[in-house]
């Protein structure tokens, strides 16, 4: 009989470990980066992955390419999935990541999608260097407080964004950065409301 009731317990202490392991899984936060298929701003990506990674928050890149791409400072980067084949529900953030390969995103319909579908579903939605103008330019930032490199910030204000020139801005679900220099901070500014602490 003792056998029996300790072969219950360890069953049944195996079980609970199990369901919280499943709901510890459940419970990982996802992101994607979406990158230029040249030259995306090297520390942009680096740095926010190596936070957002740090903290157990996986991260898949996108780009309109799966060949290695190169970066503005020669650093190497290869997307796990096409932009076209992004599904915002899949993730629990879509992040835009600048260089001065992000302007091709700045009239793409599929990276405009992207966004406003982010910003619809409660997701954080964030962009760093010139990539807040892609949120601009897809109509998610009106009225909304918003940074971007400074080079940029009037084309912000005239798209009915409240410039700040602040190197992190926040305002709701969405998250702006100014630049490379803010790279550390974005990534955690983007981890601390995908983890809301």
């Amino acid at each position: 009989m003792k056998k029996i009731v300790y072969f219950c317990l360890a069953v049944s202490i195996l079980a609970v470990g199990f369901t919280c392991a499943c709901a510890q899984v459940k419970a990982a936060k996802k992101a994607v980066f979406i990158i230029a298929s040249a030259n995306f701003q090297d520390d942009e990506l680096a740095q926010p992955l190596g936070v957002l990674k740090g903290k157990g928050i996986a991260v898949t890149i996108a780009s309109t390419t799966l060949e290695e791409i190169t970066g503005m400072n020669g650093g190497k980067a290869k997307a796990d999935i096409l932009l076209n084949n992004v599904v915002v529900d899949d993730y629990d953030a879509v992040v835009f990541i600048g260089g001065s390969g992000a302007a091709q995103y700045l009239d793409d319909p599929v990276a405009h999608t992207l966004a406003r579908e982010a910003l619809a579903k409660n997701k954080i939605l964030g962009a760093i260097c010139i990539a807040p103008q892609i949120l601009a330019n897809a109509g998610v930032l009106n009225g909304k407080k918003a940074t971007v490199y400074p080079t940029e910030g009037d084309k912000l204000k005239a798209c009915d964004v409240n410039y700040t020139a602040q190197a992190v801005e926040k305002d709701g679900n969405i998250i702006t950065a100014d630049g490379p220099k803010s790279a550390s901070a974005f990534g955690e500014a983007l981890s601390k409301a995908l983890l809301n602490t």
